[in-house]
């Protein structure tokens, strides 16, 4: 593998991926529509530091606009693809679906309809932990039933994973899609929830706390995150390659992998962290469930484990203090 192709290089885990790629050496493409869904000026400030690097080149472009997206896949001639970009946030989905059938339905379709004109090695894309819906047994499994999504988010990124499969079994490119679990830390994004709240604390704004506080999530520093995909990146598919628990598909080189940290944190104990970084307690509002939201998640990572011997090495206390750190020095504050 020397060169790859990356959608959402200026966004919050492209950008990591990107830098992790650059220093091993791999030569980078990055791809982004730098769209206003929040603070552009972070993005570009993204993009600053990834064009130090001479192995990094990008071009912009919106996933739905197939005569830019395409040609520049084709131009760059990748081994491999990950895909990272698209319109992120449940919240959001409620008010501007089409947005997601945009971005994250025919934008992803583009990119496929690439990969195999391309013939790359391997495509990698994101899906979530959205997908698991109305789930309630945990952890969540890669083999559990994915059928009630709760957000327009979840029913595209749920979408993808059906497109994809049947691209993997028409065209035979080999296909992974990991389900991200909550993701934290350094150069993030500002509708993520540990962001807001760090903001308000140090500006002496009340933080807005749904289901009353009582709601988990698995939270990833995004610095194991984009380690696993990394690994993921060499465990291509192939029923020659199958592992003990493993959804590779029975008719397609394809397989959804979970990339979460395995523990579930209570919400209030990472309000709590965040405190202790900043030094200062918040003042709480407390509210009822959002539409669209999830009381829990937790993801089993063993088939993650088992394919690649990716385990997570950053404490939820060094990675909240990393970020505290990061936001301090790039907002002065």
């Amino acid at each position: 593998m020397k060169r790859v192709f990356v959608t959402g290089t200026a966004g919050f885990i492209g950008f990591h991926l990107a830098k992790l790629l650059l220093e091993e050496g791999v030569e980078v493409h990055g791809f982004d529509g730098m769209t206003y869904y929040y603070d552009v000026q972070l993005k570009k400030d993204r993009n600053a530091q990834l064009d130090a690097y001479p192995a990094f080149s990008r071009s912009e472009g919106l996933l739905e606009d197939e005569d830019v997206l395409v040609p520049a896949i084709l131009a760059f001639k990748p081994d491999m693809i990950v895909h990272l970009a698209g319109q992120a946030g449940v919240r959001h989905s409620i008010e501007k679906p089409r947005d997601y059938i945009n971005s994250n339905v025919m934008g992803t379709f583009n990119v496929m309809d690439a990969a195999q004109k391309s013939g790359v090695q391997h495509l990698l894309m994101a899906s979530s932990s959205s997908v698991y819906g109305a789930n309630t047994q945990m952890p969540f499994k890669e083999t559990d039933q994915t059928e009630t999504q709760l957000s327009m988010y979840a029913a595209t990124k749920k979408a993808n994973e059906s497109m994809a499969h049947s691209y993997a079994n028409l065209w035979n490119v080999p296909t992974t899609m990991f389900r991200f679990f909550t993701v934290y830390g350094a150069w993030g994004r500002p509708d993520l929830a540990y962001f807001k709240f760090t903001d308000a604390i140090l500006n002496d704004r009340p933080i807005d706390i749904y289901n009353h506080g009582d709601m988990a999530r698995d939270f990833t520093y995004v610095e194991d995150l984009v380690r696993g995909i990394r690994l993921l990146m060499d465990a291509i598919p192939s029923e020659d390659e199958r592992v003990e628990g493993d959804s590779l598909s029975p008719v397609a080189p394809f397989r959804v992998v979970n990339i979460g940290n395995s523990n579930p944190v209570k919400l209030l104990d990472f309000i709590e962290a965040i405190e202790t970084s900043i030094g200062k307690e918040a003042v709480r509002n407390y509210m009822p469930m959002q539409p669209g939201d999830v009381q829990a998640t937790w993801a089993d990572a063993t088939l993650l484990q088992r394919l690649t011997g990716y385990k997570p090495e950053t404490d939820l206390k060094d990675g909240v203090d990393v970020f505290v750190k990061w936001y301090r020095d790039y907002y002065n504050r």
